[in-house]
């Protein structure tokens, strides 16, 4: 088994979700008392979140650098980042290291291809939803249309992601407003809906809609740990 190396923190909410994830599906695929073998580094999400909205990347970039330094380091085989906003800087992060980056994106739209999807919603933060790092490396390298929810529910999107649910608060009424964005993105022909935030998935379900719902994750979670046990 390689060792599987985590930047988390981002939030720790949905970090604690990701090892809790690879280790029971390592536990499923291997049985008895095997656990992942994990390199994790937790950074203090305040400090990024202030570099985010102030536009900062490359200085986000820079600490997520060396903390990506310190995962390898530490004896991590490959790198995987727990969070979908902060792969914005995931050039500097892979140009820091030597050891392999899976990226969330990639991960994705694996799945999306198997599953002969050509256009999908895209729900995230602000920066995932209206920045190319994200959409354009699906819509460029995998031929996958990308749609996005109007600029006034982009807002309820990215409040809820940093006010509520980075804060562990989890809403019935804002679930019923993603409900209503994901039909709504469904009525523009989607094929199904991407949860381009590692932390949606605490909102919303496919047992909420009928529209397919692609948690990243989790299919983040899963590529890392083939790639584990490769």
């Amino acid at each position: 088994m390689q060792t599987i190396g985590m930047i988390g923190g981002l939030s720790w909410e949905s970090t604690a979700n990701y090892y809790r994830d690879i280790n029971q599906a390592i536990k499923s695929r291997l049985g008895g008392l095997h656990s992942a073998r994990i390199v994790l580094n937790s950074v203090d999400f305040a400090e990024i979140e202030v570099l985010q909205h102030e536009g900062r990347w490359e200085e986000a970039g820079r600490l997520l650098s060396h903390s990506a330094v310190s995962v390898e380091r530490g004896g991590a085989d490959f790198l995987i980042l727990c969070t979908n906003t902060m792969h914005k800087v995931s050039d500097q992060i892979e140009a820091a290291i030597t050891i392999p980056f899976l990226h969330i994106a990639d991960a994705t739209a694996a799945v999306l291809q198997a599953q002969d999807v050509s256009k999908v919603g895209l729900l995230g933060t602000r920066f995932t939803m209206e920045d190319t790092f994200y959409r354009g490396r699906l819509e460029t390298e995998y031929g996958i249309a990308v749609e996005i929810p109007e600029s006034s529910d982009r807002d309820i999107i990215h409040r809820v992601i940093y006010d509520e649910l980075c804060q562990g608060v989890v809403s019935d009424v804002s679930r019923q407003r993603f409900l209503r964005i994901i039909n709504e993105l469904a009525a523009r022909g989607v094929q199904g809906v991407i949860l381009g935030c590692t932390e949606i998935a605490m909102l919303v379900s496919s047992a909420d809609t009928d529209v397919p719902l692609y948690d990243t994750a989790r299919i983040h979670t899963e590529a890392a740990v083939e790639m584990a046990l490769a």
